[in-house]
């Protein structure tokens, strides 16, 4: 355990930061509240009494300095990452720590990866981009169906959730990548990224139980196609999403999450199935829980505490399922957010 040790959250008083924030104390860390807004921040100290307040702008890298100083490591929750990841990773390499984000941004995610790949590995850093529900837990489940196979023909994430209330954050960052996207849309088919312009088709996904059959649309392109891709030997990489979920995430006047017990969760329920298929055989492994913005959480602190303890495969930018044993991090994972998986 690394217990005690300091990590600063950049976005401590967003939705998925206020998470982080309380299960690094959870698990005896201590936050470092940081962020762009120092009155958010203040305000977020009075509930944590005694920890420190570090307001930094991401156009000022002395004040991320100075937000860094002392911790050892960072997590950044603060979207849109295509404005915050690149000037926090610098931020973390000048402090010598590692650092972990939340981002479901595929050109985000896919930007960190090209960005720092060679300078993070020549300093013996440790870089996880995505390491939260989407791109972190998709990847960790893709790399414990895999098992022994080292190459697939083809991974399928399938996201079984009973809706989707975006967060204000979530919003923001889908309306930056539609913005960087022209408008397209995008998948991972012949070992590459393409976009374009082709209407998402609805189909059926025979989802285990308890969920069953269900209703999702197709090519709905989540962080999986950056993180799978990025050390799996796998040329095609689909994601789908649950048609409750897809029109609750787009619609306009879907209300922002709400909290229904005492931490904080939502209602909402999810079961993510992973398909792997290779030359006629098929591997799966499936995760069932509560609330994704909730779940990203211990994904993002379970990933810190095996870095700040060396349990790690790899230095450089890595995504979950090359730095970690992946069906390792899943059983602690259930143990630390009652999430239940299982390869079949």
């Amino acid at each position: 355990m690394a217990a005690g040790q300091t990590v600063a959250v950049y976005g401590a008083y967003g939705h998925t930061g206020r998470f982080v924030v309380a299960h690094l104390r959870e698990r005896g860390f201590v936050p470092v509240l940081a962020g762009r807004d120092g009155g958010k921040l203040e305000a977020l100290a009075e509930e944590h009494p005694g920890l420190a307040v570090r307001p930094a702008g991401v156009d000022d890298p002395a004040a991320l300095d100075r937000a860094l100083a002392g911790a050892d490591a960072v997590v950044n929750c603060a979207g849109p990452f295509a404005t915050t990841a690149a000037p926090v990773v610098e931020a973390a390499l000048r402090a010598g720590i590692p650092y972990v984000d939340v981002a479901a941004e595929i050109e985000a995610n896919a930007d960190t990866f090209a960005r720092f790949a060679e300078r993070a590995k020549e300093r013996g850093a440790v870089v996880v981009p995505a390491m939260a529900f989407y791109g972190g837990l998709g990847d960790l489940l893709a790399t414990a169906a895999m098992g022994d196979w080292t190459t697939a023909d083809e991974a399928h994430v399938a996201y079984g959730l009973s809706g989707w209330e975006p967060t204000e954050g979530t919003r923001l960052a889908g309306k930056v990548s539609a913005e960087r996207r022209g408008g397209r849309r995008v998948r991972f088919a012949e070992g590459r990224l393409q976009y374009h312009t082709d209407e998402l088709p609805t189909l059926t996904w025979p989802f285990p139980e308890p969920m069953g059959p269900r209703a999702v649309v197709g090519e709905f392109t989540m962080a999986d196609v950056v993180t799978l891709p990025s050390h799996l030997s796998v040329p095609t990489v689909r994601t789908y999403m649950s048609t409750e979920a897809a029109g609750g995430v787009t619609g306009a006047d879907t209300p922002a999450p709400t909290a229904v017990d005492e931490r904080g969760r939502s209602a909402q329920t999810f079961l993510v199935d992973v398909v792997v298929r290779s030359g006629g055989r098929e591997r799966r492994a499936v995760a069932t829980g509560r609330d994704i913005y909730a779940v990203t959480a211990p994904l993002a602190v379970e990933a810190l505490d095996r870095i700040l303890t060396g349990r790690t495969r790899t230095t450089g930018v890595a995504s979950a399922g090359a730095l970690f044993d992946a069906a390792d991090f899943l059983r602690s994972l259930a143990a630390a957010s009652h999430l239940d998986w299982r390869t079949v």
